[in-house]
């Protein structure tokens, strides 16, 4: 199967498959995604988060902020166990259910990659080479939490909506960052969001 460029394995579409069903059956207690969205996890959540994957520069020390149903972290590490076999990815999710199920995908799936259990201000700096976010806050506060757990040679990856340029309007007026826009392969109207060299003004 074709994911986002990419030629999946029937392995990993099984575990993309398995990941999918679990989201489906912890969705109701937890709430890790929109209950509108679930007939459409595959297009909407797998394959918006797979897109991301392709774009990092490298597979070292990647570090997904506010995880909360694994969107994106769980699907990279995923591809990562076929495509990048040594990468080790980390999560940060303040949510204690959340990050229970997060833990029970990983025991399940077997792979590489850890839960802490911290707000993503309070979490120790991780010095991330590529550091990711999915739903999580606006830019301006994205790339403070960036400021914060990013080596200052690394990429951040944001996925963003519609309004992602005015978002990049007022984080403007207060950071200075590079910035390449790539137009999301599920929703052109949105963008992922490659940010480097982020600087406080």
């Amino acid at each position: 199967m074709t994911l986002s460029n990419l030629d999946v394995s029937r392995e990993t579409l099984d575990r993309l498959t398995t990941f999918h069903d679990l989201l489906i059956k912890w969705t109701p207690r937890i709430n890790l995604i929109s209950k509108a969205t679930v007939p459409d996890i595959w297009h909407r959540h797998i394959w918006d988060s797979a897109q991301m994957y392709p774009l990092a520069e490298t597979y070292e020390n990647w570090v997904d902020i506010g995880s909360g149903g694994g969107l994106p972290g769980l699907v990279i590490a995923i591809l990562a166990r076929e495509f990048h076999p040594d990468m080790h990815l980390k999560m940060i999710e303040s949510d204690v259910r959340k990050a229970t199920f997060l833990r029970t995908v990983i025991r399940e799936l077997d792979l590489s990659t850890d839960v802490n259990v911290a707000r993503v201000e309070k979490a120790d700096p991780e010095n991330a080479r590529v550091l990711s976010a999915r739903a999580l806050a606006d830019l301006d506060t994205l790339l403070s939490f960036a400021d914060q757990h990013l080596h200052r040679d690394g990429q951040a990856l944001f996925f963003k909506g519609e309004t992602w340029e005015k978002e990049v309007e007022r984080a403007r007026k207060s950071w200075s960052f590079q910035l390449v826009p790539h137009t999301s392969k599920t929703n052109p109207k949105a963008s992922i969001l490659e940010v480097r060299e982020i600087q406080r003004v």
